[in-house]
């Protein structure tokens, strides 16, 4: 118990790692919640101009996903720590990027964190649910439409290929219902938009 909960904590710590944030004022760049949609997340900064700063907060937003949820995956056995252990984890990892403890409780939207979070409960997951992404950002060129349906396609992806491409153990698929219902809630705002007709598109300014 003491081993999960600790892990858990740190998890969040990791979680809250703002890289949007930190990648920008690294290179001298202008906060990212100060212009476009405020957002911290990797969309947001590709706004600055900066593709190198938005494809570093990209795979850092990832990596602090998947990191907590593979170590416990390689090193959590002879600790007791086990599938549910692994999906508090991925879930205190993706809710540290929504509710950062070092930047006011105030984080982006969690699509690359929780990207991250499903390559580390199963690999084939996380390729399927990013190039379910990556369509429906190339076709469309909304990143929040992209989001949404990678979210709602997650679970039943899991579910679905459970005992074919991976195991299937219910705490993970629960952790990935819930991620899923929190992203579509953070891009409440974005479909709303999209209905109206004033939704960004990637790259592009939001005025």
């Amino acid at each position: 118990m003491v081993a999960s909960l600790v892990a858990v904590i740190a998890a969040y710590l990791v979680g809250s790692l703002s890289f949007a944030v930190i990648v920008s004022r690294t290179m001298g760049l202008r906060d990212p919640r100060s212009y476009g949609s405020g957002n911290p997340g990797a969309t947001n900064v590709l706004r600055s101009g900066s593709k190198v700063a938005a494809l570093l907060t990209l795979l850092l937003d990832g990596f602090k996903g998947w990191l907590p949820v593979a170590l416990v995956h390689v090193f959590g056995a002879p600790y007791g720590l086990g599938t549910g252990t692994e999906a508090l984890v991925g879930l205190a990892a993706f809710l540290g990027h929504l509710f950062p403890i070092y930047f006011g409780f105030k984080g982006g939207k969690g699509v690359a964190t929780s990207a991250g979070v499903l390559l580390g409960f199963a690999p084939w997951l996380g390729v399927a649910t990013i190039a379910t992404w990556l369509i429906i950002a190339v076709f469309f060129r909304y990143s929040s439409l992209a989001a949404s349906v990678a979210a709602i396609f997650a679970p039943a992806y899991y579910f679905l290929g459970g005992g074919i491409a991976w195991t299937l153990h219910a705490p993970i698929f629960w952790a990935i219902v819930i991620m899923a219902l929190l992203l579509l809630e953070r891009h409440r705002g974005n479909l709303g938009r999209l209905m109206s007709g004033t939704e960004s598109k990637i790259g592009q300014k939001k005025g």
